[in-house]
């Protein structure tokens, strides 16, 4: 099992940049890949970007792309997602999720999730 830690949310105007961060603990980091998921008030959780075990591969949803980055670094533990332009629609709680196989964008494949934190963009 692999628990998972999510920081780094706040409050930003629009247009500027945050990164939050997911920790892990638990079983070797590297053995899972990671999705960004977000749900902002009476909207359904969404898709926001994942990473592949080794961090070679990346995917977007259009709504993010060009904007926000994925990256890891398994020797920390630790998946970030760098947001920039931000806009006050990425206003929402932003989990992190994990899962022991490959990358995927649905949240339903993924087995282990964070708490969340916030993200508050302001126009």
């Amino acid at each position: 099992q692999v628990q998972l830690v999510e920081s780094g949310g706040g409050s930003v105007q629009a247009g500027g940049s945050l990164r939050v961060s997911c920790a892990a603990s638990g079983r070797p980091f590297s053995t899972y890949s990671v999705g960004w998921f977000r749900q902002a008030p009476g909207k359904d959780r969404e898709f926001v970007a994942a990473i592949s075990l080794s961090g070679r591969n990346t995917y977007y949803a259009d709504s993010v792309k060009g904007r926000f980055t994925i990256s890891r670094d398994n020797a920390k533990n630790t998946v970030y997602l760098q947001m920039g332009s931000l806009r006050p629609e990425d206003t929402a709680v932003y989990y992190c999720a994990a899962r022991s196989d490959y990358v995927s964008s649905y949240l339903d494949d993924y087995d282990y999730w964070g708490q969340g934190t916030q993200v508050t963009v302001s126009s």
